[in-house]
């Protein structure tokens, strides 16, 4: 995944200073179903390290259960992303 392009790509995003700035550059470089999809995946990442099952998840989120295992996957055995975005988030009291 660790490319020239991709460093571009997350330097532009690292950029952003407010979510106003967010939503206008991800609505000009994504659909909506891929940002609703990015966002329903942190909802579930979420959702797994609190402790919800899968079956909680898919009853609370609509998201498939082929989706809701890689999410699960990411969260277990991936490099700490989801994590680290989720900790942080909670420290800035902000929620999702």
């Amino acid at each position: 995944m660790k490319n020239e392009k991709n460093d571009a790509l997350f330097k532009a995003i690292l950029s952003l200073k407010n979510v106003e700035e967010c939503y206008s550059f991800f609505q000009d470089v994504c659909t909506y179903k891929e940002v609703d999809a990015m966002a329903t995946r942190l909802e579930a990442a979420k959702l797994l390290i609190e402790g919800y099952t899968y079956e909680e998840i898919l009853a609370k989120i609509e998201i498939s259960s082929a989706t809701l295992s890689r999410v699960s996957k990411s969260v277990k055995y991936g490099p700490g992303g989801y994590e680290l975005i989720i900790k942080r988030l909670i420290e800035k009291k902000k929620t999702f």
